[in-house]
Protein backbone atom coordinates (compact mmCIF):
# COMPACT_ATOMS: atom_id res chain seq x y z
CA UNK A 1 0.00 0.00 0.00
CA UNK A 2 1.29 3.11 -1.09
CA UNK A 3 1.67 6.03 1.63
CA UNK A 4 0.29 9.02 -0.15
CA UNK A 5 -2.78 9.41 -2.33
CA UNK A 6 -4.34 12.38 -2.40
CA UNK A 7 -8.23 11.35 -3.33
CA UNK A 8 -9.67 14.86 -4.24
CA UNK A 9 -6.49 16.19 -6.11
CA UNK A 10 -6.86 12.67 -8.47
CA UNK A 11 -10.17 12.69 -9.01
CA UNK A 12 -9.92 16.04 -9.90
CA UNK A 13 -8.26 15.02 -12.92
CA UNK A 14 -10.32 12.66 -14.25
CA UNK A 15 -11.53 14.17 -17.41
CA UNK A 16 -12.46 10.79 -19.32
CA UNK A 17 -12.06 6.97 -19.09
CA UNK A 18 -8.32 7.27 -19.46
CA UNK A 19 -8.20 9.51 -16.40
CA UNK A 20 -10.83 6.94 -14.66
CA UNK A 21 -8.68 4.16 -15.14
CA UNK A 22 -5.38 5.98 -13.74
CA UNK A 23 -7.74 6.94 -10.73
CA UNK A 24 -8.41 3.31 -10.05
CA UNK A 25 -5.53 2.06 -10.85
CA UNK A 26 -3.86 4.57 -8.10
CA UNK A 27 -6.44 4.41 -5.83
CA UNK A 28 -6.20 0.15 -5.70
CA UNK A 29 -2.49 0.86 -4.54
CA UNK A 30 -3.26 3.20 -2.02
CA UNK A 31 -6.27 1.36 -0.28
CA UNK A 32 -6.00 -2.00 -1.36
CA UNK A 33 -2.90 -3.77 -3.50
CA UNK A 34 -1.97 -2.34 -6.91
CA UNK A 35 -3.76 -3.58 -10.02
CA UNK A 36 -1.63 -6.75 -11.99
CA UNK A 37 -2.18 -8.10 -15.29
CA UNK A 38 -3.57 -10.71 -13.72
CA UNK A 39 -6.61 -9.13 -12.80
CA UNK A 40 -8.25 -8.15 -15.70
CA UNK A 41 -10.34 -10.43 -18.08
CA UNK A 42 -9.10 -11.79 -21.75
CA UNK A 43 -10.10 -10.30 -25.06
CA UNK A 44 -11.59 -14.32 -25.37
CA UNK A 45 -13.81 -14.06 -22.62
CA UNK A 46 -15.09 -10.77 -23.77
CA UNK A 47 -15.47 -11.83 -27.49
CA UNK A 48 -17.55 -14.42 -25.56
CA UNK A 49 -19.85 -12.44 -24.36
CA UNK A 50 -20.86 -10.37 -27.63
CA UNK A 51 -21.67 -13.55 -29.58
CA UNK A 52 -23.49 -14.58 -26.90
CA UNK A 53 -25.53 -11.77 -26.30
CA UNK A 54 -25.45 -10.52 -29.94
CA UNK A 55 -24.19 -7.51 -29.24
CA UNK A 56 -20.97 -4.80 -29.21
CA UNK A 57 -19.62 -4.30 -25.38
CA UNK A 58 -18.70 -0.25 -25.30
CA UNK A 59 -14.96 0.49 -25.11
CA UNK A 60 -15.12 1.70 -21.47
CA UNK A 61 -16.90 -1.68 -20.83
CA UNK A 62 -14.01 -3.73 -22.30
CA UNK A 63 -11.37 -1.44 -20.59
CA UNK A 64 -13.27 -2.05 -17.42
CA UNK A 65 -13.11 -5.41 -17.27
CA UNK A 66 -9.79 -6.11 -18.98
CA UNK A 67 -8.09 -3.82 -16.25
CA UNK A 68 -9.52 -4.81 -12.91
CA UNK A 69 -13.10 -6.73 -13.70
CA UNK A 70 -11.09 -9.83 -11.68
CA UNK A 71 -10.39 -7.85 -8.38
CA UNK A 72 -13.12 -8.70 -6.27
CA UNK A 73 -11.70 -6.88 -3.33
CA UNK A 74 -12.42 -3.87 -5.41
CA UNK A 75 -15.50 -4.34 -7.32
CA UNK A 76 -17.59 -7.31 -5.24
CA UNK A 77 -17.59 -6.57 -1.07
CA UNK A 78 -21.33 -5.18 -0.71
CA UNK A 79 -22.94 -4.99 -4.39
CA UNK A 80 -21.51 -7.12 -7.09
CA UNK A 81 -19.84 -6.30 -10.70
CA UNK A 82 -21.20 -9.29 -12.84
CA UNK A 83 -18.59 -11.75 -14.47
CA UNK A 84 -18.42 -11.93 -17.80
CA UNK A 85 -20.66 -15.11 -18.36
CA UNK A 86 -23.65 -13.31 -16.20
CA UNK A 87 -23.58 -10.17 -17.93
CA UNK A 88 -27.08 -10.12 -19.59
CA UNK A 89 -29.33 -7.66 -21.61
CA UNK A 90 -32.79 -6.11 -19.79
CA UNK A 91 -34.54 -3.44 -22.17
CA UNK A 92 -31.62 -3.06 -24.22
CA UNK A 93 -29.33 -2.05 -21.31
CA UNK A 94 -26.23 -4.34 -20.48
CA UNK A 95 -26.49 -5.39 -16.53
CA UNK A 96 -23.22 -5.72 -15.07
CA UNK A 97 -23.91 -5.15 -11.40
CA UNK A 98 -26.26 -6.04 -8.93
CA UNK A 99 -26.97 -5.02 -5.34
CA UNK A 100 -25.96 -7.65 -2.20
CA UNK A 101 -29.88 -8.53 -1.78
CA UNK A 102 -31.35 -7.94 -4.99
CA UNK A 103 -33.23 -4.89 -4.81
CA UNK A 104 -31.79 -2.82 -7.45
CA UNK A 105 -29.21 -3.58 -10.45
CA UNK A 106 -27.29 -0.81 -12.71
CA UNK A 107 -27.10 -1.49 -16.22
CA UNK A 108 -25.14 0.63 -18.85
CA UNK A 109 -26.62 1.48 -22.29
CA UNK A 110 -24.96 0.31 -25.72
CA UNK A 111 -24.79 3.44 -27.78
CA UNK A 112 -21.29 5.08 -27.37
CA UNK A 113 -17.82 4.14 -26.44
CA UNK A 114 -18.53 5.50 -23.15
CA UNK A 115 -22.23 5.44 -22.46
CA UNK A 116 -24.42 6.80 -19.41
CA UNK A 117 -25.65 3.91 -16.89
CA UNK A 118 -29.13 3.48 -15.14
CA UNK A 119 -30.14 1.81 -12.02
CA UNK A 120 -33.18 0.09 -11.72
CA UNK A 121 -34.90 -1.38 -8.27
CA UNK A 122 -36.74 -4.89 -8.17
CA UNK A 123 -39.95 -4.29 -7.38
CA UNK A 124 -42.96 -6.43 -6.15
CA UNK A 125 -44.64 -5.57 -9.58
CA UNK A 126 -42.37 -5.98 -11.91
CA UNK A 127 -44.08 -3.94 -14.73
CA UNK A 128 -43.82 -0.92 -12.48
CA UNK A 129 -39.85 -1.33 -12.99
CA UNK A 130 -38.07 1.10 -15.21
CA UNK A 131 -34.55 2.04 -15.45
CA UNK A 132 -33.43 5.75 -13.80
CA UNK A 133 -30.46 7.45 -14.42
CA UNK A 134 -27.33 6.98 -12.07
CA UNK A 135 -24.44 8.57 -13.83
CA UNK A 136 -23.33 9.91 -17.25
CA UNK A 137 -20.51 7.58 -18.09
CA UNK A 138 -19.75 3.90 -17.36
CA UNK A 139 -15.93 4.77 -16.70
CA UNK A 140 -17.28 7.61 -13.82
CA UNK A 141 -19.57 4.93 -12.57
CA UNK A 142 -16.73 2.53 -12.14
CA UNK A 143 -15.02 5.20 -10.14
CA UNK A 144 -18.17 5.34 -7.86
CA UNK A 145 -18.08 1.65 -7.82
CA UNK A 146 -14.78 1.37 -6.84
CA UNK A 147 -14.96 3.91 -4.04
CA UNK A 148 -18.64 2.10 -2.43
CA UNK A 149 -16.92 -0.81 -2.37
CA UNK A 150 -13.94 0.47 -0.36
CA UNK A 151 -15.86 1.02 2.12
CA UNK A 152 -17.22 -2.84 2.96
CA UNK A 153 -13.34 -3.71 2.08
CA UNK A 154 -12.09 -3.75 5.61
CA UNK A 155 -14.98 -3.69 8.41
CA UNK A 156 -12.79 -3.04 10.85
CA UNK A 157 -11.24 0.23 9.45
CA UNK A 158 -14.95 1.56 8.67
CA UNK A 159 -18.23 3.07 10.17
CA UNK A 160 -21.93 4.17 9.89
CA UNK A 161 -24.73 5.87 11.30
CA UNK A 162 -27.46 8.11 10.66
CA UNK A 163 -26.70 11.31 9.89
CA UNK A 164 -28.28 14.65 11.61
CA UNK A 165 -27.82 18.08 10.84
CA UNK A 166 -24.88 18.53 13.16
CA UNK A 167 -23.11 16.07 10.34
CA UNK A 168 -23.29 19.22 7.64
CA UNK A 169 -20.70 21.31 9.81
CA UNK A 170 -18.47 18.64 10.25
CA UNK A 171 -18.65 17.49 6.28
CA UNK A 172 -17.15 21.21 6.28
CA UNK A 173 -13.57 19.70 7.62
CA UNK A 174 -14.14 17.79 4.65
CA UNK A 175 -13.22 17.79 1.09
CA UNK A 176 -16.00 17.63 -1.38
CA UNK A 177 -14.90 15.08 -3.85
CA UNK A 178 -15.62 16.43 -7.96
CA UNK A 179 -17.67 13.96 -8.32
CA UNK A 180 -21.78 14.73 -8.99
CA UNK A 181 -24.58 14.43 -7.02
CA UNK A 182 -26.22 11.28 -7.72
CA UNK A 183 -28.63 9.59 -8.78
CA UNK A 184 -28.32 12.18 -12.07
CA UNK A 185 -31.26 14.34 -11.22
CA UNK A 186 -32.20 13.25 -7.91
CA UNK A 187 -31.49 15.82 -4.42
CA UNK A 188 -30.75 15.20 -2.14
CA UNK A 189 -28.53 12.17 -3.53
CA UNK A 190 -24.85 10.76 -2.65
CA UNK A 191 -22.21 13.25 -1.54
CA UNK A 192 -18.73 11.99 -1.16
CA UNK A 193 -15.94 13.51 1.38
CA UNK A 194 -11.96 13.04 1.69
CA UNK A 195 -10.01 14.13 4.87
CA UNK A 196 -5.92 12.49 5.16
CA UNK A 197 -6.17 8.87 4.51
CA UNK A 198 -10.52 9.33 5.29
CA UNK A 199 -13.30 8.86 2.99
CA UNK A 200 -16.92 9.66 3.89
CA UNK A 201 -19.95 9.30 2.40
CA UNK A 202 -23.50 11.00 2.51
CA UNK A 203 -26.49 9.06 1.19
CA UNK A 204 -29.52 11.60 1.10
CA UNK A 205 -27.91 13.83 4.08
CA UNK A 206 -29.85 10.86 5.73
CA UNK A 207 -26.83 8.51 6.21
CA UNK A 208 -22.77 8.51 6.97
CA UNK A 209 -20.75 5.66 5.92
CA UNK A 210 -17.09 6.47 7.30
CA UNK A 211 -13.82 4.02 5.50
CA UNK A 212 -10.51 4.59 7.05
CA UNK A 213 -6.20 3.55 6.16
CA UNK A 214 -5.77 3.28 9.92
CA UNK A 215 -7.90 2.99 12.96
CA UNK A 216 -6.44 6.10 14.25
CA UNK A 217 -7.48 8.17 11.12
CA UNK A 218 -10.95 5.99 11.90
CA UNK A 219 -11.18 7.07 15.64
CA UNK A 220 -10.40 10.66 14.41
CA UNK A 221 -12.82 10.95 11.65
CA UNK A 222 -15.71 9.50 14.00
CA UNK A 223 -14.90 11.86 16.89
CA UNK A 224 -15.48 14.91 14.55
CA UNK A 225 -19.13 13.91 13.81
CA UNK A 226 -19.87 13.14 17.14
CA UNK A 227 -21.42 9.70 19.07
CA UNK A 228 -24.19 7.22 17.83
CA UNK A 229 -21.70 4.87 15.82
CA UNK A 230 -23.02 1.19 14.75
CA UNK A 231 -19.91 -0.49 14.04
Amino acid sequence: MVDAFDVRAELAGVEDRAGAWRFIQGFAAAWATPLTDADGWDDAALDAVEARLGITLPVAVREAYALFGRRTDLTANQDELLEPKQLHVIDGLLVFRDENQGAARWGVRLDGPDPAVCVRPDLEDEDAEHWEPWLDSFSLACVELVLSEALHAAEELADYREADEDDLEALERYARLPLPEYPSGQLPGTRWFAGLDVLVREDERSWITIRARSEEALVNACEDFGDGWLA
